[in-house]
């Protein structure tokens, strides 16, 4: 059993906690939809300090939009990045706050 779905609309937490972290700027606060489950790994912001990374995390790829990325955004409308994003950093919402950060 996984935490999130294949479809899910999450919000990708905007902390922004000291340290090594593989969660760009760019991406935080803003809005996607869960787009694979990748699996459970250690955790790599633990294991960049020497620790063991237990417990593990889930890592999900998360499609966002281009346009919600860049607010000058001239691509194609339809454009997205997927980005894989462990757990920790993800938050569900309902459909009716999908506002894309």
């Amino acid at each position: 059993m996984t935490i999130f779905n294949i479809g899910d609309t999450v919000r990708i937490k905007a902390s922004h906690p000291p340290g090594h972290r593989r969660t760009p700027f760019y991406v935080r606060g803003k809005t996607g939809v869960v787009e694979r489950y990748c699996g459970r790994f250690r955790n790599p912001e633990e294991l960049a300090y020497g620790f063991d990374g237990v417990p593990e995390r889930e890592l999900y790829r998360v499609r966002l939009r281009q346009t919600d990325l860049w607010e000058d955004y001239e691509g194609q409308p339809g454009d997205t990045l997927d980005l894989e994003i462990y757990d920790h950093w993800l938050e569900a919402i309902g459909d009716q706050e999908n506002d894309n950060g």
